[in-house]
Formats: C-alpha cells, structure tokens, sequence
C-alpha cells in the first residue's frame, strides 16, 4: 500500500482507529501511528496489546517498530481484552495501544490509545495531532531504537477485576457467558477460576473470523444463542461480551434481555451500598431510572454527554466512583476511571446473589419507565431535521447539553447527530408505551418530514 491510497480520514475516528483491511489501512500505516504516537506522547515507554483477530499481531508489531524507531521502550502483554490494557496502562503507569476493531466484522481492525493511567486520546485530547504526523507518511527515528520486553499481566488483571467485589457472595450462581469467539474466551475464564460459582462459556475459542455470530452484542440477533443456552440450562444469568470485551450485556434468568441503562442501575445501586455518598456520572439518554435509583441510595446524579471522553471528564472533575452509558460501557473510579465489561457483570452478580432474588425479579425495580430505543433516520440535513424536532417546543425548554433533549409531561426525548454519518439518532421515553409509541411516530414524523 502506498501512501497516497491511505484514507487517512476514513480510519481515525472520533476516539480510535478504526478500518478495512488491507483496503484502509494495513502494517504500513500501523508503523506510521505508532512513530507519530510514540513521539507526540514523548514517553519513555508504552504498552501495547492486541486481540484474536487474524490481523491483529501482525499490526502489533508493525506499531510496535513504529515506536520503538521512535526511541520508545515497549511492554507488549500479548493477548489482550480492551479493559486489560486499560489497566495495564493504570499498573504500568504507561500510555497504552491496543490493536483491536471492538465489535466490527472479521475484515476490519483498529487502535485503541490512551495516555498513561488510562487516560483518553479522542479528537481534542491528542488523536489529531498523531492523525496529522502519520498522514506525512515520514518515519522520524532516534540515536537509538528502544526496547521491547514481554509481560504477562493476566493474573493481575484477575485480582484486580475480583477487588471489586467480595468474591465469596457469588456462591451457588450459575452463569453462562457468550464471548464470541472474541477477547472474552482468555479473561472471563480465568477471572472465574478462582469464584465459587458454576460458569459456562460458549464459543470461548479465540478466532478472529467470528464463525458462529458477530461480536455485537447490541445487536438483538446476536444475543439468541446465549438466551437459549440460559433458559437450557437454568443459568441465573447470561453475559454477553464485545470482540475486545470491554463491553458487556445482559440476559436473565428467563431468557429477556437487559437494556444497558439497567446494568448501570444496578451497579449504581450496588456501589452506592458500599460506598454512600458518592457521585455517579450517567449519559443523558439513559432512562430517568438511572438518576432517581442514584438519588434514593443517597448518590449524586450527574448527567453528561453521550462519549467516553466527556464520561472520564467529568469523573475526573467530579471525583466520581463510576459513569455508566446505555451502550454497555461502565467506567469505574478504582479502574482509572476507564471501562470494563468484567468488572460491571461481577458487581451485578454480587448484588445478584446478595438479593436473593431471581435477575428477572431484581430488574423490576428499575424498570418504571418505556423506552423507544435509539432510532436513526438518514436525512438530508442534520442540523435542519434536528430543529423540525424541536420546533413545536418553547426554546427555554430545549436542552442543548448534547443534541437536543426536550423534557415533557410524563415523557422526554433526545436527538443528537451522528458523528460519522448523515443520521439524526432519537431516544424517547415515557410513563406508558402508549405515551411513549405516541411520541416516537409524532417525533419521527418531524425529523423525516412526512
């Protein structure tokens, strides 16, 4: 590949690298990104980490040269879940590369960076500036090359993921997870190796081509072998991972999927037992569950926009124990604030058995409210669809944290744009499903202008 083919546009997203390959990127442009981060981070040293897809060692080492011709000292821990190498950035204190396309197809890969202690690189936060030194297709290299040593950080990975918890309360708990043929198939296991609960995993081989669904687990149809395998079996719950299993959803014991809004519930709740006080960060599209449960644990609700970056921000800011998203990311305070799948589904199975009751049970305490689900429409103008949306409602009522969010009588709802794409995305959420039905047509009508 050539340095004129590359579309470097394509590839870097708002918060990673992500494309087809070789079509978008492949090991040149890997060794390009990882001379241009080594040097824009002027670190002694960084770790990287990679996962099970067929590209993805490859790529690894291609970054790896790239930064070590830089001058750069390299830790490669191998294998890797998204998650672990967040925290081998935390242990390490270390900026971190993870060589993954998180729940894409077979046929893509990507990068995931973060500065040392887990800290994001997004658009505004570094990613353009290593964007702008790699598209000058030019490799700057040091007196001397730096090293690159090897190490594994799994059994810390474990206990760290287990301090989380008191890994004592899981007994007698029967859980199924799915991994996908992805990341999950290394860290699930060997976190629950030392847990006195009965697992099952299926499709725990790491491959890379995915041969038995996508590793998409926000996508309904991925979700069906692991609702089978929970009913079959009379598991207590099913945990469904992403490809770099940073990402986690639920099932529960009947078989019913758990909208992601309800697992940051969950964890709000359970964390706030422990920890009284504390502020909890939640996006503004989760469901108006998530601030009131907060709120009666005694916790401070703290509404942000829809993002990683924006979530770890106003942790930071607000010294918050955990920020939660409906897209199945939980960050964690104690987990240098970056997201884990592991560590969310293990403190839902601790509130889980301490409850007593069946997962079916506990979530109806969180579920007051209907929700329409994220609906995307393809107009022609974004910006002009989103003000149709909103036209009918008095400007002082508009809420322009992110998008548009309009707050009515029993019901609310939020339009904001795509960041890739000519999409206008709208959640809507209300008392009844007749109110909420209601106002989804009406809204929808408005953006697509029938």
């Amino acid at each position: 590949m050539t340095q004129s083919s590359y579309d470097i546009d394509a590839v870097f997203k708002a918060y990673d690298v992500r494309g087809l390959y070789p079509g978008q990127w492949d090991e040149t442009l890997a060794r390009l990104i990882g001379n241009s981060f080594a040097l824009y981070l002027n670190a002694d040293s960084i770790v990287v980490g990679y996962d099970m897809r067929v590209t993805s060692p490859s790529l690894a080492q291609a970054f790896i040269e790239g930064a070590t011709l830089a001058g750069v000292d390299v830790v490669n821990i191998g294998l890797a879940s998204t998650d672990m190498l967040y925290f081998a950035s935390g242990k390490l204190s270390m900026a971190g590369a993870m060589i993954t396309a998180s729940h894409n197809p077979s046929e893509y890969n990507g990068l995931k960076m973060c500065r040392a202690s887990a800290a994001p690189i997004g658009q505004d936060t570094g990613l353009n500036q290593i964007k702008a030194a790699a598209a000058n297709g030019l490799i700057e290299r040091a007196e001397e090359s730096g090293t690159v040593t090897e190490q594994n950080l799994l059994d810390d990975f474990r206990e760290h993921c287990l301090s989380f918890i008191d890994p004592k309360s899981l007994s007698n708990l029967k859980v199924v997870a799915d991994t996908a043929n992805g990341m999950g198939g290394l860290v699930v296991p060997h976190v629950f190796k030392s847990l006195d609960c009965e697992l099952e995993v299926i499709f725990e081989e790491l491959d890379g081509t995915f041969p038995n669904h996508p590793a998409d687990p926000i996508q309904p149809e991925n979700l069906k072998d692991l609702q089978q395998r929970v009913v079959e079996t009379g598991a207590d719950i099913g945990l469904a991972f992403d490809g770099d299993a940073d990402r986690v959803f639920l099932v529960d014991d009947l078989g019913q999927t758990l909208g992601g809004f309800l697992t940051v519930a969950m964890v709000a709740q359970s964390l706030l037992k422990k920890f009284p006080g504390e502020s909890i960060v939640y996006n503004l599209i989760c469901s108006k569950a998530v601030p009131e449960t907060i709120e009666a644990n005694g916790g401070k609700a703290i509404r942000t926009r829809v993002g990683h970056s924006y979530i770890k921000q106003v942790m930071a800011d607000e010294k918050a124990i955990f920020g939660g998203e409906h897209s199945g990311h939980y960050y964690f305070r104690d987990n240098f604030k970056a997201d884990s799948g592991l560590i969310a589904a293990l403190v839902v199975l601790e509130l889980l058995a301490k409850s007593g009751q069946k997962l079916s049970q506990l979530r109806k305490q969180f579920e007051t409210y209907f929700q329409s689900g994220e609906i995307n429409s393809k107009v022609d103008d974004v910006a002009q669809a989103m003000q149709r949306a909103v036209s009918q409602f008095d400007p002082s009522e508009v809420d322009d944290l992110d998008g548009f969010t309009v707050q009515g009588e029993n019901w609310w709802f939020n339009v904001r744009p795509s960041n890739t794409e000519p999409l206008v995305r709208l959640n809507v959420e209300a008392t009844t499903k007749e109110l909420c039905d209601t106002k989804t047509r009406e809204i929808l009508d408005l953006i697509r202008n029938n």
